[in-house]
């Protein structure tokens, strides 16, 4: 029988993932998705090179694609299909990293895992620049891969949806963090997609995920990261819910608060796109206060 493997979460180095890579248990997963301005495809970078082994995940693909926003979660079972055709299954220690340089998608695919109910499930600190930059292995070669079964037990309490964060406009229950550029967060930059509002949900701090990563891609350090989110008036204690454009970005907010040790974080799932979309949704500009 095959032992388990231990996997560091929620971030694993280059060089756990190096060490590690031929263990029968791991699977390691692209999960690159760009901004259409980019004029990058995840897809596209992935046939070119990727970490040997690994195997592609499309954003789009994984996400309710019959949804009225972008990067919907879809249905649990749904979902556990998707990866169970892509050869991972309950038993599996999971790696999955993108190629911007920022942490931007692959905390995605993270926390989609994590909601499932999946433990062993991390990031690769730096992704894909540092590994190349380290000089390390890739390939071109399409992966092969062993569908398998995947069981889900959803962790609701990770997600949030418009009523409740309606509900919260007035409670004030939960900390909204808001993981857009600044200056979207104020509205003095536009909103890339048609018809959406500019600014930010009433009461909101603003923690642009870009700002959470060293010049080399890896996650700022635990102390770093607690600085920085204090900066933006996050209470690390109290209960926290992460907002960006449309559920991205969102997760890697959620990413550098686990590893700056908050224990109760959720991902508002329709984000800006849905909230900004409303004709009665309540809107602040300005930034955060």
């Amino acid at each position: 029988m095959t032992s388990s493997l231990s996997l560091p979460t929620p971030l694993v180095s280059t060089d756990w993932l190096a060490e590690h890579l031929d263990h029968p248990l791991l699977r390691v997963v692209d999960a690159s998705w760009y901004m259409a301005a980019s004029g990058r495809k995840g897809g596209e970078d992935f046939g070119t090179a990727h970490i040997p082994g690994a195997v592609y995940a499309d954003i789009d693909w994984l996400s309710d694609e019959k949804a009225p926003y972008p990067h919907t979660l879809p249905s649990p079972d749904v979902l556990a299909s998707k990866l169970g055709a892509l050869g991972i299954g309950n038993a599996h220690a999971v790696v999955v990293y993108d190629g911007s340089g920022q942490h931007f998608s692959a905390p995605r695919l993270w926390y989609m895992l994590r909601a499932l109910g999946h433990e062993s499930v991390a990031v690769l600190d730096g992704g894909f620049v540092k590994w190349r930059a380290e000089g390390r292995a890739v390939s071109s070669e399409a992966p092969s891969i062993a569908a398998t079964t995947f069981v889900p037990q959803l962790d609701a309490a990770r997600w949030r949806d418009i009523t409740s964060m309606r509900a919260n406009v007035d409670s004030h229950a939960e900390q909204v963090v808001d993981a857009r550029s600044p200056g979207r967060f104020s509205a003095e930059e536009a909103e890339p997609r048609a018809g959406v509002r500019g600014g930010h949900i009433p009461g909101a701090k603003n923690a642009h995920y870009a700002s959470l990563v060293q010049a080399n891609g890896e996650m700022l350090s635990p102390d770093a990261l607690r600085a920085r989110f204090a900066d933006a008036g996050l209470n690390l204690d109290a209960p926290i819910v992460c907002s960006c454009g449309s559920g991205i970005t969102a997760c890697a907010v959620a990413l550098g608060l686990e590893v700056a040790g908050a224990k109760q974080v959720a991902v508002y799932d329709g984000s800006w796109t849905e909230w900004g979309s409303q004709q009665d949704t309540p809107v602040e500009t300005g930034s955060a206060r």
